[in-house]
C-alpha cells in the first residue's frame, strides 16, 4: 500500500510539472518573436569585417590625456550618470523582493490585550489575553505567475544596466565632441587673431602708400574693410568658446569654469579606421539595443502574469502559537491550524481575458519598437560611415587648398613688390588664404567628430573601473 501511494505521488508530481511547463508556454504563445531579417553585412554591398572599430579603447583612438581625464571626471560626476547608477541599484533591490515572493514567508506576532468592561449592576471585569504565534505561508505557483513576475523584474534590472551603459556611451561621445569643437574654436580664434594682425599691418602700409601718393585711396579703404570684418569675428568666437566651456562643465557635473585642453592637431592624420564588424556583433554590442531587448522581455513577462491571473491561486499556510489569560500558565494553551486557500476568478465579464489580450498588444508594441530600433541602428552606422568617408576625403582636399592658398599669397606679394599686380590682388589672395585656413580647421574638426559618431554608432564605449563592472554584473 505504501508503494502504491509513492507511485501515485510521483505520477501527480510529473503531471504537475507538465502542467506548469504547458502553462508557461501557453502564457506567451501569442507573443511573436521579433521579425528581423538581418543583412549579411552592415554596409550595403560591403563585406563582414573580422575587426571592428568599437573593439578599440578610446585611448587607442584619442590619446590626449586631458580628454581622457575629462571623460573620467564626467563618468564619475555627471548627475544623469549617477541617477542611472542609482536606478540600477533600485531595480536590483526590487528584483530581490519579487524573487522572494516565490518562497515561503515566515511571520511572528506577539500580543497583549486587556479588556475592561462592566455590565449594568455587575462588578467591573478585567479580561486579559496574552498570545504569541508564528505562521508560514506559501503560494504554490501553479500557472507561473510568480515566475513570470520574477522574470520581468530581472529583465527590468538588466535593462537598467544596459541603459546605464548607453548613457555612458552617449556621455563619452558628448564630451569628446564638445572637446574637439572647443579645440577647433581655439584654433579658429588663433587664425582670426593672426589674420587680424596681418590686416592691421596692411592698413598701416596702405595708408603710408596712399599718403605718399603711390596709390589711390581705394586700396587703403579696402584694407580697412578687411581689418574691420576680421576683427568683428573675435567677440563671437570668444562667446562661443565660453559657451562650449560651460557645456563641458555641465557634462562633467561642475559649475561653469575654464576647461584645460590641448590644441587641435591639424597635422597628423588618422589611419583608416573604418572597420564596422558584422551585424550580429552590432546587435550584441549596442547597449541601447540590448536595453530594448530586455524591455521586450519585460512586456512578455507582463503577458505571462496576466495569463496566470486568469486561473486559480493556491496558498498553503500553517499557524501555531500559545494563548492564555495569565503569564503563569502561558504555555498551557497551545494551538495550531493549517489552511489550504484556493481562490479562483468566477465571473469577471471577460475582464481578465481582456487584460491578458491587452498585455499581448503591449508586447507587440514593444516588439515593433525593437524592430524599429534595429533599423535605426543600421541606418546610424551607415550614416556614420558615409560621414566619416566624406570628412576624411574633405580633409585631404582642404589641406591641398590651404597649401595652394599659402603659395598664392607668397606669389602675389612677390609680384606686387615687383610691380606686376595691384594691391587689391594681394588683398584678394590673403582673403582666400584666410578662408582656406578656416575651412581646413573645420574639416579637421569634422573628421574628429565623424570618428566619434562612427565609434558611438558601432557601440563603442569607455572601460569602466573593475569594481563598477563587477557591481553591474551582480
Amino acid at each position: 500500500m505504501r508503494h502504491h501511494i509513492i507511485r501515485i505521488s510521483a505520477a501527480a508530481a510529473v503531471c504537475g510539472a507538465l502542467l506548469l511547463l504547458q502553462g508557461c508556454g501557453a502564457a506567451v504563445k501569442q507573443c511573436i518573436d521579433p521579425q528581423l531579417d538581418i543583412p549579411e553585412t552592415i554596409l550595403p554591398g560591403g563585406y563582414a569585417d573580422s575587426l571592428c572599430l568599437a573593439d578599440l579603447e578610446w585611448s587607442e583612438i584619442f590619446s590626449d590625456p586631458l580628454l581622457k581625464d575629462l571623460i573620467e571626471k564626467t563618468l564619475e560626476n555627471n548627475k544623469d550618470m549617477l541617477a542611472a547608477a542609482s536606478r540600477v541599484r533600485e531595480l536590483e533591490r526590487l528584483h530581490r523582493v519579487t524573487r522572494a515572493d516565490q518562497f515561503p514567508s515566515f511571520r511572528a506576532r506577539a500580543n497583549m490585550e486587556q479588556e475592561n468592561y462592566q455590565y449594568t449592576g455587575a462588578d467591573p471585569v478585567k479580561d486579559n489575553e496574552f498570545g504569541m504565534k508564528a505562521a508560514v505561508s506559501w503560494e504554490i505557483d501553479l500557472f507561473g505567475r510568480l515566475r513570470w513576475a520574477n522574470r520581468g523584474a530581472m529583465a527590468q534590472y538588466l535593462a537598467s544596466i544596459e541603459s546605464q551603459r548607453a548613457m555612458q556611451m552617449t556621455l563619452v561621445a558628448a564630451v569628446a565632441t564638445a572637446y574637439f569643437e572647443l579645440a577647433a574654436l581655439d584654433n579658429e580664434l588663433d587664425i582670426v587673431l593672426r589674420t587680424r594682425d596681418t590686416w592691421k599691418e596692411n592698413v598701416k602700409q596702405a595708408r603710408l602708400r596712399f599718403e605718399g601718393g603711390l596709390t589711390t585711396e581705394i586700396p587703403y579703404q579696402q584694407a580697412q574693410v578687411e581689418y574691420a570684418t576680421t576683427a568683428a569675428l573675435v567677440p563671437d568666437l570668444q562667446r562661443d568658446i565660453a559657451l562650449k566651456e560651460h557645456e563641458i562643465a555641465l557634462l562633467a557635473g561642475t559649475f561653469p569654469t575654464s576647461v584645460e585642453r590641448s590644441k587641435l592637431n591639424t597635422h597628423d592624420r588618422f589611419p583608416d579606421l573604418m572597420h564596422v564588424g558584422v551585424p550580429s556583433e552590432l546587435l550584441q554590442r549596442r547597449p541601447d539595443l540590448l536595453a530594448a531587448e530586455q524591455e521586450l522581455k519585460v512586456a512578455m513577462a507582463a503577458a505571462g502574469v496576466a495569463w496566470a491571473d486568469r486561473f486559480p491561486k493556491l496558498e498553503i499556510s500553517f499557524t501555531a502559537g500559545v494563548e492564555n489569560n495569565t503569564f503563569v500558565n502561558f504555555f498551557t494553551g497551545p494551538y495550531w491550524y493549517p489552511i489550504l486557500n484556493l481562490t479562483s476568478p468566477l465571473f469577471a465579464f471577460g475582464k481578465n481575458k481582456a487584460r491578458y489580450q491587452a498585455s499581448v498588444e503591449a508586447y507587440n508594441q514593444e516588439r515593433y519598437q525593437y524592430e524599429q530600433k534595429v533599423l535605426e541602428v543600421f541606418r546610424e552606422v551607415n550614416d556614420a560611415v558615409a560621414s566619416y568617408s566624406s570628412a576624411r576625403e574633405k580633409v585631404a582636399l582642404m589641406s591641398n587648398l590651404q597649401e595652394a592658398s599659402r603659395k598664392y599669397v607668397e606669389l602675389a606679394l612677390f609680384q606686387y613688390q615687383n610691380g606686376y599686380i595691384n594691391y587689391i590682388d594681394v588683398l584678394d589672395a590673403q582673403r582666400s588664404y584666410f578662408n582656406a585656413e578656416i575651412d581646413y580647421s573645420t574639416s579637421v574638426r569634422d573628421e574628429f567628430l565623424a570618428i566619434i559618431d562612427l565609434y558611438k554608432a558601432l557601440g563603442g564605449g569607455w572601460s569602466v573601473p573593475e569594481e563598477e563592472s563587477e557591481a553591474s554584473g551582480k
